[in-house]
């Protein structure tokens, strides 16, 4: 009769695999943030030019 063990997560496995998800969400998130410029100009994204207002000159 041939045995096979069942699988088996500790406690500690389970919250160290929690650890590096929930690292590698955060680690992601800080990439897009720093390279977030350069993901736009990468899509073509062309800011709006800021027109002037004459408005505000009249007192």
């Amino acid at each position: 009769m041939h045995f096979s063990p069942l699988p088996y997560l500790d406690p500690g496995s389970g919250s160290f695999i929690i650890q590096i998800a929930i690292a590698a969400l955060l680690g992601l998130g800080v990439a897009i943030r720093v390279s977030w410029s350069s993901i736009k100009k990468y899509f073509g994204y062309k800011p709006k030019e800021e027109e002037e207002d004459s408005d505000n000159d009249k007192i």
